[in-house]
């Protein structure tokens, strides 16, 4: 499973799932902080649709922090000032980078996390568009 995948299921999802992935490393091995959370702004970058340009929309405030484990580097970075959960997110992400042997049995629990945010989403978007006016279904 790829970083960006697995950290939108975890950041989409109720925030123990990764409190319990990240304690299961952290009870069987030795975690080096790198760089306490701590905040930071990094600048938005958007595609316009005219042109097809780049340019930066602004900054966002994010919470960013980086640990080592078996000699990989695993990075959580979070917007807002959240650092447990930058935190949990640097020891899951350094885990997969190690390819600790309980990863592979994280791959069935996100996947099925995912198809719970995609209910959820699915659920909201029907109840959303419920409320849609037919334009071409009106009389004039």
């Amino acid at each position: 499973m790829k970083r960006k995948q697995r950290t939108e299921i975890l950041l989409n999802s109720p925030r123990h799932l990764a409190e319990r992935l990240a304690l299961e490393i952290f009870s069987h091995y030795v975690i080096r902080n790198v760089e306490e959370p701590n905040n930071g702004l990094v600048m938005v970058k958007v595609r316009e649709t005219a042109k097809q340009g780049l340019f930066y929309l602004g900054e966002v405030f994010i919470t960013e922090c980086k640990v080592m484990i078996e000699g990989q580097l695993g990075i959580g970075m979070v917007q807002g000032h959240k650092t447990e959960l930058a935190y949990h997110l640097a020891i899951i992400d350094a885990a997969y980078n190690a390819e600790l042997p309980e990863t592979f049995g994280w791959t069935d629990l996100l996947l099925a996390e995912k198809r719970v945010i995609e209910e959820k989403r699915a659920a909201q978007q029907a109840k959303i568009l419920k409320t849609r006016v037919n334009f071409e279904t009106m009389q004039v």
